[in-house]
């Protein structure tokens, strides 16, 4: 008896490039998502999430081995060969003053690589956008007041420069790994996240802390903590909870062990554009003022 060969070919998996720039930051976001348990990071760089379709990683400057200008030379050459095909992932804040000189790649051919002239031309020949953590998507920290580097947020920059590759804010100090690999997984699938009015994943970031607080029914009764650690409801030491839109108090963090709030700290609207300017101080209570004066400039930064 005679076995047929099979001559069939095994089936093409369609890889999407991707290039994580990094800006004005701490890395978090990095270390969040390193720490992802399921999937885990390994699983979105080697195997098909979605299947047929899998994630090349091609630069990421805190865990690649190459370093100098072969590695400058990746970008440029990804953004030519691969234009409208790759995604580009970006962390930490964009430093604009003086044409971007605060922050660089490094050098190639003697030339300075700015961080602002790599995410106009990287961003301007993406297939999408991800600005991952509440420094590049709204500044975050680095763009604090007095800002002296002019940080801003992608999205800032892009409208500036009249880019309109799509852009989907990823917020979080740091942002939890599931909301970054669920939206690569959307796009995957070749779906656009429904996004709301400061352009963050409304399957993430479409709930109030508060409403799913378990403290919430300590709120309701008037039983408040008079420090962070205490019992009780934390909205008079701080908490940004009520007006804060994640899913934080249903995921949970480190495979959901714990929480902010659970951990006895408020919440201190890490995901929100304003954040730090008018979330500070983060341990006294916010004020219906306060909150007034937030919407009032998260309203202006979209326009």
């Amino acid at each position: 008896m005679t076995t047929k060969e099979n001559n069939s070919n095994p089936p093409t998996v369609k890889e999407i490039p991707a290039i994580w720039l990094p800006g004005a930051g701490c890395t978090g976001c990095s270390v969040s998502v390193l720490n992802a348990v399921s999937p885990k990071i390994k699983n979105l760089l080697l195997d098909e999430i979605v299947p047929g379709t899998k994630v090349s990683l091609l630069f990421h400057a805190t865990i690649m081995a190459g370093q100098g200008e072969m590695v400058i030379e990746v970008l440029k050459d990804t953004q030519k060969r691969k234009k409208g095909k790759y995604l580009l992932i970006v962390e930490g804040s964009i430093p604009t003053a003086e044409k971007g000189k605060y922050g660089t790649l490094g050098n190639l051919k003697g030339k300075h690589e700015t961080i602002l002239g790599s995410l106009k031309e990287l961003g301007s020949n993406a297939l999408a956008v991800i600005a991952l953590g509440a420094c590049s998507s709204y500044g975050g920290i680095p763009a604090a007041h007095p800002n002296p580097t002019g940080c801003k947020g992608v999205k800032e920059v892009f409208k500036e420069n009249s880019i309109e590759t799509p852009v989907i804010n990823v917020p979080g100090c740091p942002p939890h790994p599931d909301w970054l690999l669920g939206t690569i997984s959307s796009l995957l699938l070749g779906r656009m996240p429904e996004l709301d009015d400061v352009g963050r994943p409304k399957l993430f970031y479409g709930t109030l802390i508060h409403e799913n607080c378990p403290r919430r029914a300590d709120f309701d009764k008037g039983k408040f903590a008079k420090y962070p650690g205490d019992e009780g409801c934390l909205y008079q030491v701080g908490c940004k909870g009520h007006y804060t839109y994640a899913d934080c108090a249903l995921r949970q963090w480190n495979n959901g062990v714990n929480w902010c709030i659970k951990a006895g700290s408020p919440c201190l609207g890490c995901v929100e554009p304003e954040f730090p300017d008018l979330t500070s101080p983060f341990y006294e209570k916010i004020t219906t003022e306060d909150i007034k004066s937030c919407i009032t400039t998260n309203t202006q930064s979209t326009r």
